[in-house]
């Protein structure tokens, strides 16, 4: 920087004291706007995700119940010992002299292994805690991007309905001016009104009570008929006006309407991240095609691999075995051993003292498992658990199957159809450009050139709703496993 500009300095010091007076506090406050204008657009999905994680209370829950769980490991000890102390009211006469009190101190021992194995059992319960804990994660993370795609969505459609929009306008104008010279009106055979495309099949409003209202996706036809219309001062020539005046209309409703469904998602998208509702959000100006980091069959053994709940059912296992261990070894004796303490005081016998030295005597317990039936049912209820869960992550592993082939169908869709869109949009481009000379030279009418452009803007929204498929289906294909990306 030193090297090929010349620095702020330098730059002031070749004015006047005045100019640097005015000058320097404007570029400041235009080097501060360009600082947060980069900081605002640099926000990412990346970095909401980030957000969603540090900040989402659902996500914070989750996390408070794994450490809850993991806590239990810390909680396998020996018993507490036992502590009894006895008093005489009237101190009990016995040949070593008059006995005051009685304490007794006594502490169990399990059988070997016995702590080691609760301590394993509770570890494993709490990493199929932590499972969960990454199922969550997984479900905020698909959350958080659904709503992004609808937001984007939408936001390509309000572009498209407002490229719509103003080609109306222009062509109100010129409807206009041929009318008031006295020119046949004519209009595309195609109606500009909005219509819904039974190819797109996802509404990104389909979860929140209503379908979107989706311009340009209609199918608009090829076909160049034309209605020639009466000359001017024929009604017939004013209802062309107003028709093309009330698709004006319903146009600027449907942007109206897409911008109150976008607002919806926004507040949405604060929630998942637990922020202010007015929070600034930043959207790309551009979307484009996703690509898929693993190969189809790399993402199945993925999936098998790292996907929380069938972790959660291999700790299951792992818990329930350290569960038979334990009840099996419930069935050994336990250990006891203490100590007795007796307070003896001095008696007189015949005038002469006697007694009063305190005793101490060792203690010994040993507990008789002789109730063997408890003990079988434990093992046998371990065997259940454990053969359930088993059972749990072979039927989860065949609905992930499932899942990541339905995902992988709508991804091959997807690309099938952006690919078709893509050259289609270009032959239309190249069409519409034809069209254009050809107009201008005064052979072509201008509706045809207008139904072309339709047909234009028809491509396009077909084109969004396709990249929209094919984000969600990497958004679903990722929330089958944990990405490697922000994990913990």
């Amino acid at each position: 920087m030193k090297n090929k500009h010349i620095t702020t300095n330098q730059f002031f010091a070749l004015g006047s004291k005045s100019i640097r007076n005015l000058i320097s506090p404007f570029v400041c406050l235009v080097l501060f706007l360009w600082t947060e204008t980069q900081t605002l657009h640099a926000q990412t999905l990346e970095d909401y995700l980030l957000q969603a994680v540090e900040n989402n209370p659902g996500l914070k829950a989750a996390y408070a119940r794994y450490q809850a769980t993991a806590e239990q490991v810390n909680q396998a000890s020996l018993p507490d010992p036992e502590l009894q102390v006895g008093a005489f009211i009237r101190p009990m006469e016995r040949f070593m002299g008059n006995q005051t009190a009685d304490f007794r101190l006594m502490q169990m021992f399990p059988w070997f292994g016995m702590l080691s194995t609760q301590k394993e059992e509770a570890y494993h319960m709490g990493q199929a805690e932590y499972q969960l804990f990454l199922e969550e994660k997984n479900r905020l993370f698909f959350e958080v991007k659904s709503t992004w795609n609808k937001l984007l969505l939408l936001q390509g459609e309000q572009q498209l309905a407002q490229e719509n929009l103003d080609y109306l306008m222009k062509y109100e104008t010129l409807a206009l001016m041929q009318y008031q010279a006295g020119n046949s009106i004519d209009l595309p055979s195609t109606s500009f009104r909005p219509a819904k495309d039974s190819s797109s099949s996802t509404s990104p409003m389909s979860g929140m009570g209503g379908a979107t209202p989706t311009p340009m996706q209609g199918s608009a036809s090829s076909s160049s008929a034309m209605s020639p219309l009466p000359m001017a001062g024929s009604s017939s020539g004013l209802t062309a006006i107003l028709q093309i005046r009330l698709q004006i209309k319903e146009l600027e409703s449907t942007l109206q309407q897409l911008e109150a469904n976008k607002e919806v998602l926004r507040y949405q998208f604060q929630q998942l991240l637990n922020r202010p509702m007015e929070a600034d959000l930043v959207l790309p100006t551009t979307w484009e095609r996703a690509q898929l980091p693993l190969a189809k069959q790399d993402y199945l053994e993925k999936i098998k691999e790292s996907n929380p709940m069938l972790g959660m059912f291999a700790s299951e296992q792992m818990a329930f075995t350290q569960q038979a261990k334990m009840a099996k070894l419930e069935g050994k004796p336990m250990l006891g051993a203490g100590v007795n303490y007796m307070a003896f005081t001095s008696r007189l016998e015949n005038g002469m003292p006697m007694g009063g030295e305190d005793m101490v005597m060792p203690m010994v317990t040993l507990s008789l498992p002789i109730y063997r039936k408890k003990i079988s049912s434990k093992i046998k209820q371990a065997d259940y658990l454990k053969n359930g869960a088993a059972m749990q992550q072979e039927e989860t592993t065949n609905q992930l199957t499932l899942q990541w082939a339905s995902a992988f169908r709508d991804w091959e869709e997807s690309e099938r159809l952006l690919n078709l869109y893509e050259a289609q949009v270009a032959l239309v481009e190249q069409q519409l450009q034809v069209m254009e000379t050809t107009f201008a030279g005064g052979n072509l009418a201008l509706a045809e050139v207008l139904q072309t452009q339709q047909l234009l803007l028809d491509y396009r929204s077909k084109k969004l709703n396709a990249l929209y498929q094919q984000h969600q289906s990497l958004a679903q294909l990722d929330a089958l496993h944990s990405p490697n990306s922000i994990n913990f």
